[in-house]
């Protein structure tokens, strides 16, 4: 167990002194690239207004979003309308999106209990 810990501590060692080393250049080189996205002068105030510009931004893109979703829907109660005409590759995708969501949805449960299975005795 020492070992590993030791080993472990040369590890963080090693990528500090990378870091320490290279992250200057890092840093330096990531907001001349992205120079274009930085707002002058970075101050507060301008930091609150284009928070406030996103949001607004945001709640205005839902009239769009819910048009959207609409569409989608008529899609899907279309499909299920001439559901049988619908191919086998086009069932096993829905099942697959399905499968997905569900696990999404386990996933998340798991990380809100705090990364924790529940219902077995460990």
């Amino acid at each position: 167990m020492a070992s590993k810990f030791q080993q472990l501590q040369s590890k963080a060692c090693q990528a500090s002194q990378l870091v320490a080393k290279h992250g200057t250049s890092y840093y330096k080189n990531l907001l001349e690239t992205n120079k274009q996205y930085i707002q002058e002068p970075p101050t507060v105030e301008k930091c609150n207004l284009l928070s406030k510009q996103l949001f607004y931004t945001r709640l205005a893109s839902i009239p769009h979003r819910y048009e959207t979703l609409h569409k989608e829907l008529d899609y899907v109660k279309q499909l299920w309308k001439n559901r049988h005409e619908l191919k086998v590759e086009d069932a096993g995708i829905a099942a697959l999106f399905g499968l997905e969501c569900f696990a999404w949805f386990c996933a998340g449960e798991i990380v809100g209990r705090g990364f924790t299975f529940t219902g077995y005795d460990v």
